[in-house]
């Protein structure tokens, strides 16, 4: 009976070893920071891919001008972006992920807003107020939480590298552009052989970071929050696309009449420019005057540029 009893004892002692390593490899997968943060933005992503706009850019519904305000929004992201980055290059929660040569935009996003906007383009342009404050939270997580950095740098990059390729081949099909890549140097990574083998070089890399699961589990908040910051853009996307598309010009392009009350306009300034938008009771009378005003068009902008990031995730 005891030989029996101990037999028995082995038995039960040698499965709950077996099942206690079984659960620890998973645990282990689950912890990885790539699975985390794919299951979790999952729901945020979803959200994004269903948008009206999404669906109308991947089937080629894009002007030409939204193109180049896109190109906009895209500079003043990876500006602050690739600015904390370069400020992290030595952080241990960031080091490993530092590839300078093979990922950073501002130089291609640079020649592609001399492309669209000539050699004065900085004068043309600058930030929305919501986008603004995407852009200041960029960097203050560089400058006071650089471990959550990778959340921002994960989700632009794999997706540029992803999606924004699908996005490359649709804008340059539907405005014609040139196929030797002039208004899309953005999307073109000289350094970069091979797009899937260098994000699951990405993807180990950031899995092999030396972080607590409470860090990784905050890296995933601060991925969810970029996609609320991504969707408050879109918001103001759809509130102005709803105003241009109240009335057409006669040349084809999409004008609003001004009438209402002037700060009900999602774009209302205190302070409107002089020129095409003085004495109208709302700041964007035409979309002739819009885009020719700094303020909305990053606005606009945004919301295209943003979809990269968006599909990403879809095609990962």
């Amino acid at each position: 009976m005891s030989a029996e009893l101990e037999t028995s004892e082995g038995v039960d002692e040698s499965e709950k070893k077996s099942s206690g390593a079984s659960e620890k490899e998973n645990h282990t997968k689950m912890a990885d920071l790539s699975e985390l943060l794919k299951e979790g933005t999952k729901e945020a992503h979803d959200r994004a891919e269903n948008t009206q706009f999404v669906k109308d850019f991947l089937k080629g519904n894009i002007r030409k001008e939204l193109f180049k305000l896109a190109t906009t929004a895209l500079y003043f992201t990876y500006s602050a972006l690739e600015e904390e980055m370069e400020r992290n290059k030595d952080h241990p929660a960031f080091a490993p992920l530092y590839f300078p040569m093979e990922l950073h935009r501002k130089e291609a996003l640079t020649k592609d807003m001399e492309y669209f906007f000539g050699e004065d383009w900085e004068e043309k342009v600058r930030c929305s107020e919501a986008a603004q404050k995407y852009v200041e939270r960029i960097h203050y997580v560089g400058q006071n939480e650089p471990e959550l950095l990778v959340a921002h740098a994960y989700t632009r990059y794999m997706g540029d590298l992803s999606g924004g390729q699908v996005l490359k081949k649709v804008a340059q099909r539907a405005l014609k552009l040139p196929s030797t890549g002039e208004g899309t140097q953005f999307y073109l990574f000289e350094n970069v052989d091979n797009a899937q083998q260098f994000k699951q070089l990405y993807r180990a890399r950031m899995n092999a970071l030396d972080l607590n699961l409470k860090t990784k589990e905050r890296i995933v908040e601060e991925a969810n929050r970029a996609f609320e910051y991504n969707m408050q853009i879109f918001n103001e996307l759809d509130q102005a696309g709803s105003v241009l598309a109240r009335e057409t010009r006669e040349d084809g392009l999409p004008m609003h009449d001004g009438k209402g009350d002037v700060r009900k306009c999602p774009y209302y300034a205190a302070k409107p420019d002089r020129g095409a938008l003085e004495g109208s009771s709302c700041p964007f009378q035409t979309a002739l005057a819009v885009l020719s005003k700094p303020s909305l068009q990053f606005i606009l902008a945004a919301g295209v540029a943003l979809v990269a990031g968006f599909l990403a995730w879809y095609y990962m």
